[in-house]
């Protein structure tokens, strides 16, 4: 590309972001933050030569086939992939980049706060103060469960479970894991971490399991209703990464019929809609796809986007390329 490549942006970015766009790019903006409808998508994907989607975007194989030629780099403004048909855009010559390491911190210490969060009742506790409801302290009231001491279960040990195991072992949880591959031993050490090759052997022998695999076809509702019930009743279920991972009717019933815990969620299933039997639930905590949602965050993933596509644009690979089977 020797002009300046037309980018279409999807949604608001951050002020800093947008103004390096403005700069280095033939850039159309997103005037407010909601998600482009199904024909604003077409219609984008029709014009750019560059398209940064972002997580609330399905750019599936008939929607790349609406691609005109001029479109070769799928810039997306976020660390999963699972919103992007790669395989379709593989056939059609499109690069694919994302934006990876940036989110890993923030969404450790989200995942550190819900699995502290659930087990010693803080929501509970906070409606009962902010709705006038408490009574004052009491030997046996608001009573929760200690984490130290306790098992978890990290499914997916990748850059973010890493992260949440060392913040788990200073809160004297026992570190254990399932991946599709084992850690090398000189990590596994480090991390004190116990890898289990069955999954469900995990589950059935955890007090608390984070859920931090992406979502791919493989692992759509790896936690299935059968996985679920492996789980001991005292257990809780912690999901950051993505909700389809997750059988969320099934999850639904166990809390409800206190085959679980508890658990707490950040993503879901068919988000924006939940369950409304879920959200009724006391003991299950439920936040808004919020577990990478920082400044920083959000500005390092900005940049991470500027230079994938000032790479490609220059005639170079860029440095966060997604190749599908590697997913």
């Amino acid at each position: 590309m020797t002009n300046k490549p037309l980018v279409v942006v999807t949604r608001k970015l951050p002020e800093v972001t947008e103004a390096r766009m403005m700069e280095l790019f033939d850039a159309r903006l997103r005037d407010d933050d909601t998600p482009m409808s199904r024909e604003e998508l077409a219609k984008a994907i029709g014009l750019a030569d560059v398209l940064v989607p972002t997580v609330t975007d399905r750019i599936d194989a008939e929607l790349l086939g609406l691609a005109s030629r001029r479109l070769k780099l799928i810039a997306n403004f976020g660390a999963g992939v699972d919103n992007i048909d790669l395989d379709a855009a593989q056939r059609r010559a499109i690069t694919v980049t994302n934006t990876p390491t940036v989110l890993t911190e923030d969404t450790a210490d989200m995942t550190m706060a819900m699995i502290l969060a659930v087990p010693r009742r803080l929501v509970e506790g906070e409606q009962l103060v902010s709705k006038g409801l408490w009574k004052g302290w009491g030997p046996t009231s608001m009573l929760g469960h200690r984490i130290w001491g306790k098992r978890l279960g990290i499914i997916g040990m990748g850059r973010i479970g890493s992260a949440i195991a060392r913040r788990a072992r200073g809160f004297g949880l026992s570190i254990h894991y399932h991946n599709r591959s084992r850690l090398p031993e000189a990590a596994e050490q480090g991390l004190e971490a116990t890898y289990w090759d069955s999954l469900d052997q995990m589950l059935a022998h955890m007090d608390i399991i984070s859920v931090n695999c992406p979502h791919t076809p493989a692992t759509y509702h790896l936690l299935s209703a059968r996985r679920l019930a492996l789980m001991k009743p005292h257990a809780y279920l912690v999901n950051t990464s993505r909700g389809e991972v997750v059988d969320e009717y099934a999850l639904t019933d166990m809390l409800r019929e206190g085959l679980l815990a508890g658990a707490a969620l950040d993503v879901f299933e068919h988000e924006p809609e939940i369950n409304p039997n879920l959200r009724a639930l006391d003991n299950a905590l439920l936040l808004p796809h919020m577990g990478s949602a920082t400044l920083e965050a959000r500005v390092d993933m900005g940049e991470k986007v500027l230079i994938n596509i000032r790479t490609f644009v220059d005639g170079h690979r860029p440095p966060d390329r997604v190749i599908a089977k590697l997913i």
